[in-house]
């Protein structure tokens, strides 16, 4: 929290998520997860197999989001999960599905 004004300020993180993450609703359930903390940002599948996505929130949303991604959906295996902070971007709302990248 800003000491100042009481109010956290926003953080962003970029994931990339390894495994059996496409082809089994991963976008979908990311989607749904980043809705439910409150989240903006976006989500793709990459050529690789992968998927990657940018999350923004306040911190303990961001954490809690970053524990569902890393457990994915049912039919998911995740193996691996990078995540690095970015800064935030100002003015985005929602959270979407972007073009395979």
């Amino acid at each position: 929290m800003t000491p100042q004004t009481g109010v956290s300020s926003p953080q962003r993180v970029h994931m990339l998520v390894t495994g059996i993450v496409q082809g089994v609703g991963f976008r979908y359930f990311t989607v749904m997860a980043a809705r439910r903390y409150g989240l903006t940002g976006w989500v793709r599948n990459r050529r690789d197999g992968s998927v990657e996505l940018e999350a923004q929130g306040e911190g303990i949303d961001l954490e809690r989001f970053e524990r569902a991604v890393e457990a994915g959906p049912r039919w998911s295996r995740v193996e691996h999960v990078t995540i690095d902070s970015l800064t935030p971007t100002a003015g985005e709302s929602g959270f979407s599905v972007h073009a395979d990248g």
